[in-house]
């Protein structure tokens, strides 16, 4: 497995993350798909304290005791439950997130989180006082770095220039371009890596029959589709052109893929036994369709 550094750190995370909100509730299972995926060389495994309640965290940190000094933990805050459990606040104050580093800790079983992530951002956000938690955190020593995971370009542009965050988590894929206008080339200058969610656009671009999806038409999803599958070859499987894809910029540290069963992390494993994208192949794809932009938080 390649391995790539999130700049302005010393976090070393592994070209594929493991994106854990995708498991399932059998832990046996969980389990052996997050040892296989160590075994295969993935060292990222990236959750939140929203997910399925805090279980996502439990299972997640149950499965890597023993092996914490292997793996890169990220975590996300800022999405408070309800105590009746009918939904969530967003609550991105200083005091809860000094509350809920806590409860993530104790769920992962860890006395430290190498990233802790904001689980989103606006604009009407206590900005400075959220960071004043992370940099608390950080010199206490229960966190390593941080980073936001936001596809706001104007949340981004307020946190490059507020804080010392080492990352962004974003949606980018070939049906999702829109990080490519206005906010890799600015991560890439500014020296903050991009996590990037979503390369493979809910199977779309892989195997899945084809929907409308963001601004694009059923056809349009087809055609990207089409694309793909014209990219790939004998050594390069439809999932790892697709993850090529949301890599090739060098902002890009690591495609965080939603990993269920064992048949897609094999494919998934493809992506390092394979040749990265030329930049032909690369602007054959990007010439598909027409790149989508941010409408909104621009």
């Amino acid at each position: 497995m390649n391995h790539r550094s999130i700049r302005n750190s010393d976090l070393v995370v592994s070209e594929i993350a493991y994106g854990c909100m995708s498991l399932g509730s059998n832990y046996t299972d969980n389990a052996h798909l997050i040892h296989r995926a160590l075994d295969t060389g993935i060292t990222l495994f990236d959750t939140a304290d929203l997910y399925d309640h805090g279980q996502n965290e439990l299972m997640v940190g149950k499965a890597l005791a023993g092996m914490r000094q292997q793996v890169v933990l990220a975590t996300k805050v800022g999405n408070q439950w309800r105590p009746d459990g009918s939904g969530w606040d967003w609550n991105p104050t200083k005091a809860y997130i000094l509350q809920a580093v806590d409860e993530s800790l104790r769920r992962l079983q860890t006395d430290y989180i190498d990233l802790y992530q904001l689980h989103g951002g606006t604009l009407d956000d206590p900005i400075d006082e959220t960071i004043e938690a992370f940099e608390l955190l950080k010199n206490q020593g229960k966190i390593r770095e941080y980073g936001i995971s936001s596809i706001r370009p104007a949340v981004i542009r307020e946190w490059i220039t507020r804080s010392n965050m080492v990352s962004v988590m974003m949606q980018y894929s070939l049906l999702d371009r829109r990080p490519e206008e206005a906010c890799l080339d600015l991560l890439h200058e500014h020296q903050i890596s991009v996590l990037a969610r979503g390369s493979l656009a809910k199977g779309l671009l892989i195997n899945k029959p084809a929907v409308p999806y963001l601004n694009y038409t059923t056809n349009e999803v087809q055609q990207a589709t089409e694309s793909i599958a014209a990219v790939s070859n004998a050594e390069r499987n439809p999932v790892a052109t697709a993850i090529h894809y949301a890599l090739h910029h060098p902002v890009v540290a690591s495609a965080v893929v939603g990993i269920r069963t064992m048949e897609q992390l094999t494919e998934c494993m493809q992506t390092e036994e394979s040749p990265a994208l030329t930049e032909s192949e690369w602007n054959q794809l990007a010439s598909t369709l027409p790149a989508n932009q941010y409408d909104q938080h621009r």
